[in-house]
């Protein structure tokens, strides 16, 4: 391995445990306050929308200022966060708008550190680096979600707020010192003439130049919001059928695995294979998959074809970023994350209205199928552009 690399994979590393874990232990210990769903859902729902409205300022800020600074900023905010809890378990004036307010600012900061992550890795590394430190990224992504998952297990049972709290100050400590000791090549970018308002109002003039190239992305990005509408659908479905929850944990797991597999291969699967037909196939493939699901939703076949499930997606993600990092502009790398996160949160909150419907109409094993025919549907309009050749981009990447 490179042995730049290194301190880039160390930050991430900490900050995957930590916040891994933060966002698991938060919802479950306001839920140990009593009848606390509703006040759960609605922190949920909070953090999302505050997430959509803020996507566009984050995506500025990310393509104006210095990334990597970006990166070591929002670790601080996390440190600064996690010993505000300390300091009212301290004071045993630990509130639910404590709690709250801890996953709010965890939940925005890794938002912002997502979209910064991917422009830095554009920025900082060449063109023949790429796919060797995606495969070094994945491994390091399902890690530490397969680790938080794990310890998660173990520790929500035997941990309180001070622990996590610690916990995450001392990780969160540790990624801002491995993103400081993360050599940096910054790219010249804005020029401070220009305001900041200017560049915001730019993202849409950046998306109307190439409508098509940006569709071809965004369809992918479809990807995404079929995990979480999955992560929602399936315990539900279990329930209903009275299934163990240890069969959600495993399918969880199986996700894992199958992206993880994805993580070891991928800098073979990026140099032979194009990348705008793996993101087809794989999106085409997930779309099967669920099929499948719909046609035999026991718990052994949901659990088993989840294993392909997460090899594709994962796929079909670095797939995205690999070739968003050779062919777009960087200046403007930061605008059009943030316009695809939007366009992914939109699909996201709309998949999650779909599954309190089909609850509410006790028809969950539906979801499988539509869920099925949105995939395979996108996958066939990315061909369509594909072969009117909209997948291509006009100006090279800078």
């Amino acid at each position: 391995m490179n042995t730049k690399f290194l301190p880039h994979l160390s930050g991430l590393f900490w900050d995957g445990i930590s916040s891994g874990l933060v966002m698991m232990a938060l919802p479950w210990l306001l839920l140990q306050h009593g009848d606390m769903g509703l006040f759960v859902a609605l922190t949920t729902l909070t953090c999302t929308l505050s997430s959509f409205v803020l996507t566009p300022i984050f995506a500025t800020f990310i393509d104006r200022y210095s990334r990597k600074a970006i990166l070591m900023l929002v670790q601080a905010i996390q440190v600064i966060t996690a010993l505000i809890l300390l300091v009212f378990v301290e004071e045993q004036s630990v509130s639910i708008w404590v709690l709250a307010f801890a996953q709010w600012v965890f939940w925005l900061t890794n938002d912002l550190a997502w979209c910064t992550n991917s422009a830095f890795t554009q920025e900082n590394y060449q063109k023949h680096e790429y796919a060797t430190y995606s495969s070094y990224q994945e491994i390091v992504f399902q890690a530490t979600s397969l680790g938080a998952g794990s310890l998660g297990i173990v520790f929500l049972e035997l941990w309180g707020i001070t622990q996590f709290a610690a916990f995450a100050a001392v990780a969160s400590t540790l990624s801002l010192i491995s993103f400081a000791m993360t050599s940096y090549h910054r790219r010249q970018r804005s020029q401070a003439s220009v305001s900041f308002v200017s560049e915001l109002v730019e993202s849409k003039t950046v998306f109307a130049k190439q409508p098509r190239f940006y569709a071809f992305l965004a369809l992918s990005c479809l990807g995404y919001p079929a995990l979480t509408y999955l992560s929602k659908l399936i315990p539900i479905h279990f329930s209903e059928q009275h299934v163990s929850a240890s069969w959600f944990a495993s399918w969880s797991l199986s996700y894992g695995i199958g992206a993880l597999l994805c993580g070891f291969i991928i800098k073979t699967l990026l140099t032979k294979f194009a990348t705008e037909k793996a993101m087809m196939i794989c999106l085409f493939s997930v779309g099967l998959l669920v099929l499948a699901m719909a046609l035999s939703p026991s718990p052994q076949m949901i659990v088993g074809l989840t294993l392909l499930v997460g090899f594709c997606s994962s796929y079909n993600r670095i797939a995205r970023n690999y070739k968003m990092n050779l062919e777009v502009d960087n200046h403007y790398r930061g605008r059009i994350d943030g316009g695809l996160k939007l366009f992914s949160t939109f699909a996201q909150s709309i998949s999650y209205v779909m599954i309190a419907v089909l609850s509410y109409y006790n028809a969950i094993g539906l979801g499988f199928m539509i869920l099925s025919v949105v995939l395979i549907l996108a996958s066939l309009l990315m061909q369509r552009i594909y072969v009117r050749q909209g997948h291509l981009q006009l100006s090279s990447a800078c």
